[in-house]
């Protein structure tokens, strides 16, 4: 695993773009796939995880011709058109993918295997196939992870399902599996999470009906997927946001990123917190809401992340960690238990990694409390224990420390944003 050496810097600023977002590019190959004809994918977010879902779509009969870097048409083959593959499918370290493929897979006709890497096969599976049996599908885990096996049915039926936790890849496992499944299926939720497989299915011809705290598919004749435009990922904005609003003097614009409202609370709680984030050039595009950001440095104020502002910023909590320990006062995080199901235990291993940066945060079974101080953090090293996330937050930790970070496993920033750390590199100025 690499070491990149994060150096301190004085402010970041410039204009940028981010790659496609992750979960909706999963989404565009996957529903492309069961769809009729062609689906033309523009702002493809390509990195790992994204790979595994072509790879995985192609083992199961799909064709996917690789446009550029950025483009995909993914060539449809219906509902119940996909193969039997020859193999175990590997969904590498993406859960996304290895959380929705088996709704999809539960009707179709054939016996499927899913893997994935030492990180994915830690990660619980019985979250969905508990629901899906109860749908009729036939699947097996292995003691309630990966690998898991699925036989594929024409009996599936639809289910009213109240999810026990707030989990989009649960909810969206589910409506796949509606799409071949007789009568409605209704998914209820604790807490509004993400609505990317709701906005493309609908936009893709089926039947959806969406209330405040749940959602109903009816089965499908047919998809249509033409065109996805993918969004700049806003998680993968995040880090741009939150070390433009700690240094002093930035100024940074990022465009065109996915501005759902069910992925930007951490824009709602560092607005909170005082910080200073101006979104102009609004605009809708196949149901998903995209927008340019102007980022200015401001002083932080301490605030609470409730549990149900959870699962709008699961991924960013890291982040807010880091953001919290330079703000003035007390923060805490509270009904975050999901964290320590990550690709990490993402309670353990930001509270040891920001420790070291004499952080003074302190871990609680469902979040942290944090205790914020004014001033850069202290510099050292963060190991990114095979996290993604946690690699990025090393190295925002280390432009805005006084002595720099050595980030330890820094080249796991391919599984979601390969050229990271030049991007970063671009905007930082001495």
């Amino acid at each position: 695993m690499g070491v990149t050496r994060v150096e301190p810097v004085g402010s970041v600023a410039g204009h940028i773009a981010v790659p496609g977002d992750k979960s909706v590019s999963h989404r565009a190959v996957l529903i492309g796939a069961l769809s009729d004809g062609e689906t033309h994918v523009r702002g493809f977010g390509r990195s790992a995880d994204t790979e595994s879902t072509i790879a995985a779509v192609g083992a199961l009969g799909i064709q996917v011709d690789e446009v550029a870097d950025d483009e995909l048409v993914v060539h449809g083959v219906g509902l119940r058109g996909l193969q039997e593959p020859d193999a175990p499918i590997d969904a590498g370290n993406a859960g996304t993918l290895m959380r929705l493929l088996p709704g999809i897979l539960a009707g179709q006709e054939g016996r499927f295997e899913l893997t994935g890497d030492d990180s994915l096969r830690t990660r619980p599976m019985d979250r969905i196939a508990e629901p899906l049996k109860r749908m009729g599908a036939r699947i097996e885990t292995t003691k309630g992870l990966p690998p898991v096996v699925i036989e594929g049915t024409d009996a599936l039926k639809g289910i009213e399902y109240v999810l026990p936790m707030a989990s989009a890849q649960v909810k969206s496992a589910i409506l796949l599996a509606g799409l071949n499944a007789n009568g409605t299926t209704t998914v209820v939720e604790p807490a509004p999470t993400r609505d990317h497989t709701e906005l493309m299915l609908a936009t893709a011809g089926a039947r959806i009906q969406r209330r405040p705290k749940s959602v109903s598919i009816d089965p499908a004749g047919s998809l249509h997927l033409a065109e996805v435009t993918v969004p700049g990922d806003f998680s993968a904005a995040a880090p741009f946001i939150v070390a433009a609003t700690l240094l002093a003097g930035s100024e940074l614009t990022i465009h065109d990123v996915g501005l759902n409202p069910r992925r930007t609370g951490l824009l709602d709680v560092l607005e909170r917190m005082g910080a200073r984030v101006i979104v102009f050039n609004r605009r809708k595009v196949g149901g998903e809401l995209i927008g340019d950001l102007e980022v200015h440095s401001a002083e932080l104020t301490a605030a609470d992340v409730t549990e149900e502002e959870v699962p709008r910023l699961v991924d960013e909590l890291p982040l807010f960690a880091l953001a919290a320990g330079v703000a003035r006062g007390v923060s805490h995080v509270s009904g975050a238990g999901e964290l320590r199901l990550k690709e990490s235990d993402r309670i353990e291993t930001v509270t040891e990694g920001l420790r070291t940066l004499g952080v003074r945060i302190q871990p609680r079974d469902d979040g942290f409390e944090v205790r914020g101080v004014p001033s850069r953090p202290n510099g050292g090293q963060m190991p990114s224990k095979g996290d993604h996330r946690i690699a990025m937050l090393g190295a925002v930790a280390g432009v805005v420390s006084r002595d720099g970070v050595e980030v330890e496993g820094s080249d796991v920033v391919a599984i979601s944003f390969p050229g990271f750390f030049d991007l970063l590199h671009s905007v930082s100025r001495r």
